[in-house]
């Protein structure tokens, strides 16, 4: 995976809360894809509705490990990010991988952290995308420790038609 331009990162307008109960994209939520939620907003300043495709997700042994995932297009609109959001503490160094089904993508950094947790962002090629759409199950790999990577299912189940409907 490419880690997207740290400028082009902080361009968007996107922000994340993160409440008692756990990570939350701001944004009303517009509709539903399966496992996937479709939630919309517009910024301070801009004109027009600004929308990201966004699952939360949670190791199954542990719960206190989430995800946010968010896709959405670039303020040009000619390109989409993969946004990830892990929590405070994970192994900055290690960074985030991914796995696609059986399918080894790559790894890439986080790029910057917040109050909210730290942030991994990618702009998605045409194979990326395509891997995401036609996958049953996408993998995303924390560490907490130099040795110890937890994987973080991911379903995909609605992706290819969420990813669709982004304008």
């Amino acid at each position: 995976m490419r880690a997207a331009s740290l400028g082009l990162a902080l361009g968007l307008g996107w922000g994340l809360a993160l409440p008692a109960s756990g990570a939350l994209a701001q944004g009303a939520v517009k509709q539903s894809f399966d496992d996937w939620q479709l939630r919309c907003e517009t910024p301070a300043g801009a004109k027009a509705e600004q929308c990201a495709l966004v699952q939360y997700v949670a190791a199954e042994d542990r719960p206190n490990l989430s995800l946010v995932v968010i896709v959405l297009k670039t303020a040009d609109n000619r390109g989409t990010l993969l946004r990830v959001v892990a929590p405070l503490g994970v192994l900055l160094p290690s960074g985030l991988g991914l796995k696609v089904d059986q399918a080894e993508i790559g790894r890439t950094s986080f790029v910057r952290c917040l109050s909210t947790g730290c942030v991994a962002e990618v702009v998605m090629d045409d194979k990326l995308i395509t891997q995401l759409k036609t996958g049953q199950q996408a993998t995303f790999i924390v560490f907490q420790t130099p040795e110890e990577g937890v994987g973080i299912p991911l379903s995909l189940k609605g992706f290819k038609e969420g990813f669709d409907s982004l304008k």
